[in-house]
């Protein structure tokens, strides 16, 4: 959600629950007072990054604004990590943000959500090589089901392996997109789908490893 309060409750989740290692929260990154907000946010050691909610904002640029410096340098000082929440549409400006912001860990949610339902691939894969390519970019092999539309379950299959390809076993981070999986599948079905598609030399790396890494985890 795009509240601060939101954030304050799951880091407070966190704080009761040590199953929780991490938090991605959210605050406005282009707020006047930006770069302090991101700071007190971060004083919580289970703060592990920001996800500004880009697929639902009306300007696709919004990333690429200058505006936003302040805030992802506090960012980068206290080591947190940003969740570009996108559509591929969004994957051409995501690359220039990414090209200005080295320093800058950046993982790709659900894929970019590609869209698989309507066989979309050249494009997206395009977009996706030139962000796979940057050392600094990760992305997430999550919320492909829900994309898929009618089409059946092996049509994520060519995207999942595309991921895989292109960031390679240690920059792709498997995610479960609970509980917006359910409208397409479940958790465990999910799972094992990946599983299979995913190499057994690799399950260690995408199934934890770089969650762990990424996210600077611990525990």
């Amino acid at each position: 959600m795009e509240s601060e309060a939101d954030t304050r409750f799951m880091l407070d989740l966190a704080d009761r629950h040590a199953v929780i290692l991490g938090v991605v929260g959210w605050t406005d990154l282009k707020a006047k007072d930006a770069a302090k907000a991101v700071a007190r946010l971060a004083a919580h050691p289970k703060l592990k990054g920001l996800r500004p909610m880009l697929q639902g904002l009306a300007d696709d640029a919004w990333i690429t604004d200058p505006a936003l410096d302040e805030a992802v340098a506090a960012m980068i000082a206290t080591d947190l990590a940003l969740d570009a929440l996108v559509f591929p549409r969004h994957l051409p400006h995501l690359v220039t943000f990414a090209e200005r912001q080295p320093d800058l860990r950046i993982v790709i949610d659900h894929g970019a959500k590609p869209d698989i339902a309507h066989g979309k691939f050249t494009e997206w894969r395009a977009a996706m090589a030139d962000l796979a390519s940057l050392p600094n970019v990760s992305c997430k092999l999550s919320g492909l089901l829900t994309e898929a539309g009618d089409q059946k379950r092996e049509a994520v299959r060519p995207y999942a392996e595309t991921i895989l390809g292109l960031f390679g076993a240690r920059g792709v981070i498997w995610g479960s997109d609970w509980p917006v999986i359910r409208l397409a599948s479940d958790y465990r079905s999910w799972f094992d789908q990946c599983r299979d598609i995913v190499p057994n030399d690799h399950h260690a790396a995408v199934f934890g490893a770089n969650a762990q890494s990424f996210y600077r985890l611990n525990g």
